[in-house]
């Protein structure tokens, strides 16, 4: 353990635990509970896009206001990813991962209930409130219990994403399509009294929708808070100096997966005695992590410096800087790109379906032969996940080709095949992105980290459907060449990466 500082060493004891006590139930249980975040993530990121023409139709705004709505929502997105990812760096792993999922569900079934275009746009972004901090809080909850050689799990968390995009794009077209307006109808906020027009008693397609939805979310906070019992992360009890508790969370595993624990308060003690700083300071005053009690007896002040220490740790040398900046800028690419392919090829496909003269059956029954594209996507994202950097570079490389490709398809089997790919390589790329990105940093900061990437690649994401409704207003393949242009901005940047961080020891 030379050369590892006080907190390092005693989560290198918690890792070799985990990696004795092996992959038991209880962290199959925390896997499919984080799956289920996944799930929820772009189960709702996919249901504004689906219903965006009804609600554009029924309250009859134009181009440019449609993107308001994507822009609502990330909005919420970008506030939930950088408040959860601090919030859960501060009062634990526990709350955020459960109200999370309860803000998302209450204020989604209420989505269904506004009578104007704006009430639809506040409730959208309470729900991104909740839904932002989902990605990033459970992949830090999944790489702090799973042992290190089932690491690979992490993108395959990300196979939960596609299937909520199916679930979606079933529920839309079990309901949209047969209980919208005809499509020649324009919205009666536009039309002279006595015209026919489109109403709210002919369009609660995109509402029954919404009520769907929110039910499923409910089910998710149930399944959380009521039919399991999770533990705070051990990690995180070691850095707040809680190493008691620490010890107890991991005796409830250990009984839980029906296997011995060989981790006693005494594992941990020993460590904080034989460290050259036993005051819990460092001899510039900087505070020790993990020095348990020690570590609880501060000031004021002196928390409020620890937790400047925490965040020092994203910038502490230039290596680290640059890996950080490095992340930063692919998150934001890469959200702008898919924020851009996700609110606007629904649109463009049902645009082109009915230059062919095809109804809105076909338009969204596409949409769930395109999504089932996602779940190879992420498979091979995982198979591939060893050669991290490679797999990422390929594949967000892939991904900028074929939004290129697709403008110049002109028949429907091409329209599905393509947007297909488009978002088979899409996923591939998220699964290994959104695995990697615990993995760079530390505990202390993990939560932060991964929900300031979040953050300002949500950013990109309120940013992306503005300029990409604009351009649609002028031509639907420049929309997809912006989004192409900037899945490839974010390939030359995982080239940048720092080597030294990608698929080490996690602490």
């Amino acid at each position: 353990m030379e050369g590892l500082t006080l907190y390092e060493k005693k989560a290198l004891v918690v890792n070799r635990e985990l990696a004795q006590q092996g992959m038991g139930r209880y962290q199959w249980m925390v896997f499919f509970l984080c799956g289920f975040g996944y799930f929820l993530d772009l189960l709702w990121a996919q249901a504004f896009g689906l219903i965006l023409a009804s609600i554009k139709q029924e309250f009859g705004f134009g181009d440019i206001e449609a993107g308001n709505l994507s822009t609502a929502f990330n909005a919420g997105l970008t506030a939930g990813a950088l408040f959860w990812g601090i919030v859960t760096d501060i009062i634990g792993r526990y709350w955020a991962f459960n109200f999370t999922v309860l803000i998302a569900s209450v204020f989604g079934i209420c989505l269904g209930a506004p009578d104007t275009y704006n009430g639809v746009l506040v409730l959208a972004a309470f729900v991104g409130i909740g839904i932002g901090g989902n990605v990033p809080i459970d992949t830090t909850i999944c790489l702090e219990l799973l042992p290190r050689n089932k690491r690979w799990l992490l993108p395959t968390l990300s196979v939960f994403q596609p299937l909520g995009v199916i679930v979606c794009s079933a529920i839309s077209y079990a309901f949209i399509p047969w209980h919208s307006c005809a499509p020649n109808l324009k919205s009666c906020n536009t039309t002279l009294p006595g015209e026919p027009c489109c109403a709210k008693a002919d369009n609660w397609g995109w509402r029954y929708t919404m009520f769907t939805l929110g039910g499923i979310t409910i089910t998710a906070f149930i399944a959380r808070f009521f039919l399991f019992k999770f533990k705070e992360s051990p990690k995180f009890l070691l850095f707040r100096g809680n190493d008691a508790k620490a010890v107890e969370v991991l005796e409830y595993i250990a009984n839980f997966n029906k296997v011995p624990c060989n981790v006693t308060l005494e594992s941990f003690t020993s460590l904080t005695e034989d460290d050259a700083s036993v005051s819990g300071t460092e001899s510039d005053g900087r505070i020790v992590l993990g020095s348990g009690e020690k570590q609880k007896n501060l000031s004021l002040w002196q928390k409020v410096k620890f937790e400047l220490v925490r965040l020092r740790v994203l910038f502490d040398s230039p290596v680290m800087a640059w890996l950080t900046i490095c992340v930063f800028i692919i998150y934001m690419f890469d959200y702008f790109a898919f924020s851009i392919s996700g609110a606007f090829l629904p649109y463009i496909l049902r645009s082109k379906g009915a230059q062919l003269g095809l109804g809105l059956q076909w338009t969204y029954l596409s949409y769930i032969y395109i999504k089932l594209f996602g779940i190879p996507g992420v498979l091979a994202g995982t198979t591939i996940y060893k050669w991290r950097r490679l797999s990422m570079i390929a594949s967000s490389a892939l991904f900028g080709a074929m939004l290129f490709t697709f403008t110049t398809v002109t028949n429907a089997p091409s329209y599905i095949g393509i947007s297909g790919l488009v978002y088979c390589f899409q996923s591939m790329f998220n699964a290994i992105l959104y695995g990697m990105t615990p993995e760079f940093f530390p505990a202390p900061i993990r939560g932060t980290a991964c929900g300031a990437a979040s953050f300002w690649g949500r950013v990109f994401s309120i940013i992306a459907p503005l300029a990409g409704a604009r351009v649609l207003a002028v031509s639907q393949n420049g929309v997809l060449y912006l989004a192409g242009s900037s899945a490839f901005i974010s390939t030359i940047f995982i080239c940048l990466l720092p080597g030294r961080y990608i698929g080490g020891q996690s602490y």
